[in-house]
């Protein structure tokens, strides 16, 4: 799962109803990995359209979100505003699973 030179690690489709795991990532922790599905998920439940978590060339996780050009449900403010909220509230998770990527995938 490579998206334009970035690493993807995961995503959850709120329009598949579907979450994504990339395969070069199973040595992780199944706890992490089952976290990562949760928050993943409840996103694209609460907010609509497309999370990916992904690693930048430099090793940083960045949270993405795509939208369907016909998805006017998709909550813009909202998205912004629950990013924040994931970062906050799993900074140390993110913090560990870029140690990892940059670690064994650098």
């Amino acid at each position: 799962m490579y998206n334009n030179e970035n690493i993807v690690l995961c995503a959850s489709s709120a329009y598949e109803k579907k979450f994504f795991f990339n395969s070069d990532f199973e040595a992780l922790p199944e706890q992490i990995k089952q976290e990562l599905n949760i928050l993943s998920v409840l996103y694209t439940e609460d907010i609509g359209g497309v999370l990916r978590l992904e690693f930048d060339d430099e090793g940083n996780l960045l949270l993405k979100t795509e939208v369907s050009e016909d998805d006017f449900s998709f909550d813009e403010i909202g998205s912004a505003l629950k990013i924040k909220e994931l970062r906050r509230n799993h900074k140390d998770l993110f913090e560990s699973i870029e140690l990892y990527f940059q670690t064994f995938f650098l």
